[in-house]
């Protein structure tokens, strides 16, 4: 059984390559969710069956400096939805006959009965202050010291991504394989055909203050833009200048088809993002969640290295903006990608 965290899309689409890699060892797979995570995966796996798991259904607050307010005043109703999934993961496993259980990010989903792989890219979870580091830190590790196995998508040595989010001073105490980055998308060459594409992601209420702001300043940009919404199963419509192209979403070979017809891709500072976009070698510009303090410093870590160009959303300005992520210089490198031969030795050297 594999099943993704509920917070945004990330988790659930950097899951497509593990399922794709199961599928391909002869591996009969489950997945779990609810919502736009588990329509995701049921358009990109219509034959597998997908069981109800209730999400965590993290809020953010609407100002940046609210948002850390917000995510402990859930962490008691977080805190239950946990223990519910450990409790809903035994009599599953009895239920569907499951020998194998990877949890991304789900803290719940760990069971004595039979081997559980966690999958993160958040060994240290940042904080403003560097006690709450800490304090945070201790309770990951807590429930992440219950797994058979942790598996972080990255690099083990230099030239990783994920910066001190992925190489902690400590690891836990279970066995931590770096299984190199994850991707469903693989580049290939493709005919420019929009000038920009923007592609959101992250839980509400952010994600549409970004939309609801990119959506205003359009009009401004003359050059062709295409707007993907991350909400797959809506129906809604939007009225846009004519510049502006919008799909609510795309699956997976059509978006990886449409990025590569971008020159510049507008994005959240997601790992999962930065992880697809990185195996298509695009030009990004980053616009972090506001409070969201792993995607503010992993943007800060790529700008440096030169992967891309970002700005705040208090201070974006698309009409300076955009044109900025077009006349920086890049330095994208060339990476490893997880593929479907590596999961046996994986497998091994994690159980």
């Amino acid at each position: 059984m594999v099943a993704p965290l509920d917070w945004g899309l990330g988790h659930a689409t950097r899951d497509i390559s593990i399922i794709r890699a199961l599928i391909a060892n002869g591996y009969e797979v489950i997945l779990a969710g609810e919502g736009s995570q588990a329509n995701l995966l049921q358009s990109e796996f219509p034959l597998l069956q997908i069981v109800p798991l209730a999400g965590y259904h993290i809020r953010y607050s609407r100002s940046k400096w609210g948002f850390l307010f917000t995510l402990l005043m859930q962490v008691p109703r977080v805190y239950g939805v946990i223990r519910a999934e450990n409790r809903w993961l035994d009599k599953l496993i009895d239920d569907h006959n499951i020998d194998l259980v990877i949890s991304d990010n789900r803290f719940g989903l760990h069971t004595k009965k039979i081997p559980c792989i966690f999958i993160t890219h958040q060994l240290t979870i940042k904080a403003p202050f560097v006690w709450m580091e800490k304090i945070m830190q201790a309770v990951n590790y807590h429930f992440i010291n219950q797994f058979t196995a942790c598996w972080v998508p990255d690099l083990a040595g230099e030239g990783n991504i994920g910066g001190i989010l992925s190489h902690p001073l400590r690891l836990p105490k279970i066995s931590v394989q770096y299984i190199s980055l994850l991707s469903r998308f693989q580049w290939q060459s493709e005919i420019k055909k929009y000038d920009y594409c923007i592609l959101l992601s992250g839980p509400e209420p952010q994600r549409s203050m970004l939309e609801e702001k990119i959506l205003a300043e359009a009009a401004s940009i003359k050059e062709k833009i295409l707007l993907i919404r991350g909400k797959p199963g809506s129906k809604e419509t939007l009225t846009v200048p004519d510049n502006v192209e919008v799909k609510n979403h795309l699956p997976g070979e059509e978006l990886q088809q449409v990025l590569l017809q971008a020159d510049i891709i507008v994005c959240r500072g997601g790992y999962t993002s930065v992880m697809e976009l990185l195996s298509l070698k695009k030009k990004m510009l980053v616009i972090p969640t506001p409070g969201q303090t792993e995607q503010e410093y992993l943007a800060i870590q790529l700008k440096e290295k030169q992967i891309c160009y970002t700005t705040t959303q208090d201070q974006l300005n698309c009409a300076q903006d955009f044109l900025k992520a077009k006349e920086v210089l890049y330095s994208v490198p060339e990476l490893p990608f997880f593929h479907n031969g590596d999961l046996a030795d994986l497998l091994k050297r994690s159980l």
